[in-house]
């Protein structure tokens, strides 16, 4: 029998499936993301990763017929490598990917997409009815969309369509986001950003009261959305989240024409109250075309690496007719 393999390369995570050709899932495995210190480190956390989901799932590597993979960005697609990502450690600045997993499998049918991209490919191939205008949004260690429009997945020549998260937002530029540039949506609104906003704005107004602890060495973006309703700083962050997340799924929406936006990653998945529904109810008064439909993904954590997997099963498409 042949068997197909999905893989979702992360800031945080690598994780990996392997299924049978209907896209039952035999064996799965995850790790967190190795932090350095070179780009092949984090190569071999992805091979070791996907070695252990063959494990789980009582086959050998050469017995993958195809594999998807699911990835941080930037890219050099040419060389099937990510470069210089913005939210692992400036000591990695390349990622080998598509070559290893082809040596390590035995294929030449490797497929890499960014890693909202996969995210995309994967809500339509679940869906009941194949949304054709579509965006996958995540918001989690970094902020970035897949676009699907007129039925075709964007991932552009160079593989990096959909970097949304590089959306200017503040032209005033007060955060500088992890790929070294100032203003952008992620410096404000991804998981990792979140605790320096909120460090900025107790310094505009230190008569705010707070219990965050702002300069502790553990302080995260949990912290903020936990005292929601009880902090005075929580919330009024959590306000001007809503506001630069408004923004920049304005920015989506008027690019793209979806009909459906789809939110997934940690920070969007775990707080939907407090992350998505503002956005709903203020993209409403900024989208001057039509307002999409706003939910949160039913994937969950699987969206990505069920995209990548359906990637592998249909030839890098995602397209469910070609099974």
């Amino acid at each position: 029998m042949d068997y197909y393999a999905g893989v979702d390369l992360g800031a945080t995570n690598v994780r990996a499936v392997v299924a049978e050709p209907d896209g039952a899932t035999i064996g799965s495995a995850r790790r967190s993301t190795p932090r350095g210190p070179t780009g092949i480190d984090v190569t071999e956390g992805v091979l070791r990763t996907l070695r252990n989901a063959c494990d789980d799932a009582g086959i050998a590597p050469e017995e993958i017929v195809a594999a998807g993979i699911g990835s941080i960005g930037p890219f050099d697609l040419a060389e099937g490598a990510v470069i210089d990502p913005a939210n692992l450690p400036d000591s990695i600045d390349r990622i080998p990917l598509t070559g290893p997993l082809e040596k390590l499998i035995d294929s030449d049918e490797v497929y890499l997409h960014n890693d909202t991209t996969a995210g995309v490919i994967g809500e339509r191939f679940h869906a009941v009815s194949n949304p054709d205008d579509m965006a996958y949004i995540t918001i989690s260690s970094g902020i970035g969309a897949g676009v699907c429009c007129d039925g075709e997945i964007m991932d552009g020549w160079d593989g990096n369509a959909g970097e949304v998260g590089h959306y200017v937002v503040d032209p005033h530029g007060r955060l500088t986001c992890g790929c070294g540039r100032d203003g952008h949506w992620e410096a404000y609104c991804s998981g990792n950003a979140i605790p320096n906003y909120a460090r900025l704005l107790a310094e505009d107004d230190p008569t705010i009261s707070t219990d965050l602890p702002l300069e502790g060495p553990d302080f995260t973006a949990k912290d903020v959305f936990a005292l929601a309703g009880d902090d005075e700083l929580a919330d009024y962050v959590i306000d001007q989240l809503a506001h630069w997340n408004a923004i920049g799924v304005t920015n989506v929406i008027h690019a793209f024409a979806p009909i459906v936006v789809s939110f997934g990653g940690a920070v969007a998945l775990h707080n939907e109250e407090l992350v998505v529904d503002p956005i709903r109810e203020r993209v409403a008064e900024l989208v001057m075309t039509n307002v999409p439909e706003i939910r949160v993904t039913d994937q969950g954590d699987d969206v990505v690496v069920e995209g990548a997997l359906a990637s592998a099963l249909t030839g890098g498409t995602g397209d469910r007719r070609r099974l």
